[in-house]
């Protein structure tokens, strides 16, 4: 396959597309706990445990501008803001389901489960 140009950054193949958008640590966990609700940020940083504000906001702001996630604001005192899936956030829980079941399945077979 050709090498390829998406928002200005040249990629090789089109998986290296797809893990830079939903790889590393926190990503994954941030779409796997909106696939059945929407939450409100205070929720998402209390469900994850480990990740700092200013990873959590970082990283929602990416799944937002990559399409994954929707942010809805408030006009309300205190303000609130509420995240969930785009329809291409919830395309991208079939693929994090099937890479968490092969985790599971490599836990398993490790004796870490």
């Amino acid at each position: 396959m050709p090498d390829f140009e998406y928002n200005g950054k040249i990629y090789y193949n089109p998986v290296q597309l797809v893990m830079e958008q939903i790889g590393g640590t926190w990503k994954a966990p941030i779409l796997w706990r909106l696939k059945d609700q929407t939450m409100r940020y205070g929720e998402l940083r209390k469900d994850i445990p480990h990740i700092s504000d200013k990873m959590l906001t970082t990283q929602l702001r990416q799944l937002e501008e990559d399409g994954y996630i929707k942010r809805m604001v408030y006009a309300v005192v205190p303000p609130k803001t509420e995240y969930s899936l785009t329809d291409q956030g919830k395309e991208m829980i079939e693929l994090i389901t099937s890479i968490r079941n092969y985790g599971l399945k490599m836990m398993e077979k490790q004796g870490l489960k």
